[in-house]
């Protein structure tokens, strides 16, 4: 049972969802090719359901994500009554999510592709998923799918498809803070991630690796390789996109001189700050600015 990994931007986004109530000897209907996501939420009861080569066991306070590209089926009639809760989501990337293993998954700065501003290095980053998951939480994953079926009636308003959009975002959090340990950070993750984040809260200041391993007391050596297998990057080159990203923000912002926004984001010197800038952005601070203009 592969996890599933969500890209991000663009966020998954609802499209309908609904409540049904089955008597004993129900069993959910054979389809194939959906092309959506079938999340099914269970509140009384449980189905019987196989997906491919898989077979689940969905019982009260489980969830299931059908996936759009596979045949569903079901193994077994309802042994007793049984409710629960469909919603159908979809992204807009061509291709199905990656599993925990698959290409790239350990490099959320993957660029995300032509957005309007592009100029601010908008990066994608990762939602994992479980498949099938016993929720933390499923009072409140209840609750906000009743709210989503009595918003059903009014779905036609703007305003309201707006409400469903922000709703479903909700369940996203639950399934996401509900996903097995196993599927959990691992170690080099969460060493990695405590290095960008030192990285991030002291970009103004100097940072050596020694400082970066003393901080996090781990061997600077062992941080690069995390932070490569994560991020594709050294903590240097992890730390000098930051403080270019935060220039650009000053750029754009202010009307400080260059000498002060090099100051700004950590740099020591002007010059090296130009040159880190033209051959990171292709451009000068200047040529940046002057977009905006």
């Amino acid at each position: 049972m592969n996890p599933l990994l969500f890209r991000i931007p663009p966020l998954p986004h609802y499209i309908a969802s609904g409540f049904n109530h089955c008597q004993p000897g129900y069993q959910h209907r054979s389809r194939q090719h959906i092309k959506v996501f079938d999340l099914l939420v269970v509140r009384q009861g449980s189905l019987y359901i196989g997906e491919e080569d898989q077979r689940f066991v969905v019982k009260e306070g489980d969830a299931l994500i059908l996936r759009p590209d596979c045949h569903h089926f079901g193994t077994g009639g309802c042994k007793e009554e049984t409710s629960y809760y469909w919603l159908h989501f979809q992204t807009f990337h061509d291709s199905p999510p990656l599993s925990v293993a698959g290409p790239d998954s350990g490099n959320p700065n993957e660029s995300a592709g032509e957005l309007p501003a592009s100029f601010f290095n908008i990066s994608s980053f990762h939602l994992l998923l479980s498949q099938f998951v016993t929720l933390l939480q499923p009072d409140k994953v209840y609750e906000v799918l009743t709210r989503l079926e009595q918003l059903q009636d009014t779905a036609h308003l703007e305003a309201v498809r707006f409400s469903q959009q922000i709703l479903f975002q909700d369940i996203l959090q639950h399934l996401a803070a509900s996903v097995n340990p196993e599927h959990r950070s691992s170690q080099s993750t969460v060493c990695a991630e405590q290095a960008a984040s030192y990285l991030r809260a002291h970009y103004r200041e100097e940072i050596t690796t020694a400082m970066l391993g003393d901080s996090l007391n781990f061997h600077p050596v062992y941080i690069a390789r995390c932070m490569n297998k994560e991020y594709g990057c050294s903590p240097m080159e992890y730390l000098l996109r930051y403080r270019i990203g935060q220039s650009k923000l000053l750029l754009m912002q202010t009307s400080f001189p260059i000498a002060r926004i090099a100051e700004e984001v950590g740099f020591n010197q002007a010059s090296y700050f130009s040159s880190s800038f033209m051959k990171l952005e292709g451009l000068s601070p200047r040529e940046y600015r002057q977009r905006f203009s």
